[in-house]
């Protein structure tokens, strides 16, 4: 007889996500994993529309759907808060946004297995969707637009990070769970941890999904300030997490600040700054043209990638006005799961 699959939980934080969660939540539930190893925990962070509703129903056709309350409202506090009454051996979080290819949590199990690593996952393909959309999914594919080697991966590989992560349980029992303080960025603080542990953090094509990504130049804004806000708390706990460029930005939007204010006492400093600034919107321009399409087309991923890069840069700068304070603070260890009870045993 074939030995159990591992016990799957799939964990996904949720607040106001009525118009996709349905789709998520039904692919993941049909997953070709064996079903009865499989259970996923949606946690609720107060939503006002009909998100909770909609999760009832499915529940009341496949009682592997749990649905958690989160008064904390935040996506850390919610994983940590599935973690609490997961059941898997691996534990595999899922956004919202997701849907999942049929065989991704199984392509996540043989690769924990054959590899041994301590997190994995698979690319952020972004779906876009209308004019503006699609620019913002072109962007967030860009290496130019985001660094990360998930947003671009085409080989398995090693890497500092992973779009949404599949672990086993152990992870969370010797490098402790996700950082509540950290509203933003608490997946890429966690994997450094792993890192620093001596752990492995792999990505691979073959766990495919496509994200659904912001379809507003508000939204695309407010995404990435508060990605760059947080990021200084990051820096703050873990400088070593930071590479260069994660700095690229910020200086960018100080030596332009600069450039301004100190134009009437120091016009050589402007003008310099000004050369710099003509050779990012150049290079910018560049790649932009570099994907074709139509005029239209190419000025809207010009301003997407633009967007990315102002908005985190000036998220990090009032990032270090605002955790001004935290500099120097001794910082808590995070909990870790094995100083918690296994649901197996209650």
């Amino acid at each position: 007889m074939a030995a159990a699959r591992p016990f799957v939980t799939v964990m996904v934080p949720m607040r106001n996500e009525g118009a996709w969660i349905e789709r998520c939540v039904e692919s993941i539930l049909a997953q070709d994993y064996p079903s009865d190893r499989i259970e996923v925990i949606v946690v609720d962070g107060l939503s006002t529309d009909d998100s909770c509703e909609r999760l009832r129903r499915i529940a009341k056709h496949d009682p592997r759907l749990r649905v958690l309350s989160n008064p904390a409202c935040i996506v850390p506090s919610s994983l940590n808060l599935a973690l609490r009454h997961a059941r898997g051996d691996v534990v595999a979080r899922v956004d919202a946004h997701t849907v999942l290819a049929a065989d991704y949590l199984t392509r996540g199990v043989e690769l924990l297995e054959r590899s041994g690593a301590d997190n994995v996952g698979g690319p952020m393909v972004c779906k876009g969707g209308g004019a503006v959309g699609d620019a913002i999914a072109e962007a967030m594919s860009s290496r130019f637009g985001i660094g990360s080697y998930f947003h671009f991966a085409t080989d398995e590989r090693e890497c500092d990070t992973v779009y949404m992560g599949m672990w086993p349980r152990r992870v969370f029992e010797t490098v402790g769970l996700f950082d509540e303080q950290l509203v933003r960025n608490q997946d890429d603080e966690h994997s450094y941890r792993i890192r620093k542990a001596g752990g492995r953090v792999l990505v691979s094509p073959s766990m495919r999904s496509s994200y659904q990504n912001r379809r507003s130049w508000k939204a695309l804004v407010r995404q990435f300030f508060e990605y760059g806000l947080w990021k200084v708390r990051v820096l703050q706990k873990h400088p070593a997490q930071m590479s260069l460029r994660h700095f690229v930005p910020p200086v960018m939007i100080a030596g332009l600040v600069v450039g301004v204010v100190v134009y009437p006492i120091e016009p050589t400093l402007t003008i310099a700054v000004a050369v710099a600034y003509a050779t990012y919107v150049g290079v910018l321009g560049c790649v932009s043209l570099s994907h074709g399409g139509r005029p239209a087309a190419v000025v809207r991923r010009f301003a997407a990638l633009a967007a990315i890069h102002h908005a985190w840069g000036a998220g990090f700068l009032v990032g270090l006005v605002r955790f001004a304070g935290c500099w120097g603070r001794d910082e808590s260890e995070p909990l870790r799961l094995s100083k918690l009870q296994h649901p197996a045993q209650q």
